[in-house]
């Protein structure tokens, strides 16, 4: 098991990551453009939704805005990008996620990254990355549970660089610390906003709202 906040502190862009575990989840997301950075988590009826922070400065809304959390019946679909609405909308996380594919953003070919938690406390991760051969590999990740105080963290990137490097392997077992904490050990300059929920309560981080 590592640290999430050292992983974290260590790492200038994990792009956007998910960290599910025992009674919480975590998804935040980070950015290098000001068209990336223009972004906040605001709530919905089920779920939250990212919205443009200044929407005169808004560009290419295409990947950026999208719905990251939403239920699903009794189940919580956590996801970096649209594909959130395709899983709930196929009433089915795996056949959701065999829909779609990795971002089209050239050269970096963003991994779509997801999970699914059930009422039960067990859940799935689903990883979606591009191949040098130009098709889409299918990661599945099944979890009966996790452990007080232990969850699994996966980001769509390995850090920084041009082009970014995918996530690769398994999720990591990771210590689960606060939500403060979690968000005071995302890069400074980098992060955009984290939605934070443990016990069943909700709370958002936005830097552009001063956060």
């Amino acid at each position: 098991m590592q640290d999430l906040t050292e992983l974290l502190r260590n790492n200038p862009y994990p792009g956007r990551g998910i960290v599910v575990g025992k009674d919480c989840v975590y998804y935040w997301i980070m950015g290098r453009s000001a068209n990336s950075r223009n972004r906040v988590f605001v709530p919905t009826e089920d779920g939250i939704r990212t919205e443009a922070h200044d929407p005169a400065l808004l560009e290419d809304p295409s990947l950026i805005i999208y719905h990251p959390v939403r239920t699903m019946g009794d189940a919580l679909v956590v996801t970096n990008g649209d594909q959130t609405d395709t899983i709930v909308s196929a009433g089915d996380f795996r056949r959701g996620c065999m829909a779609r594919e990795f971002e089209p953003d050239e050269p970096n070919f963003t991994p779509r990254i997801s999970a699914v938690v059930n009422a039960d406390g067990s859940f799935e991760i689903s990883i979606l990355k591009h191949q040098e051969n130009g098709r889409c590999l299918r990661e599945f990740f099944c979890y009966e549970g996790a452990n007080e105080g232990r969850g699994y963290f996966i980001s769509t990137y390995q850090g920084d660089g041009n082009p970014l490097p995918t996530f690769a392997g398994e999720p990591v077992e990771v210590s689960l610390p606060a939500p403060e904490e979690v968000w005071a050990a995302l890069n400074a300059d980098n992060k955009v906003s984290l939605y934070a929920n443990v016990a069943g309560k909700v709370t958002l981080f936005n830097k552009n709202l001063g956060d």
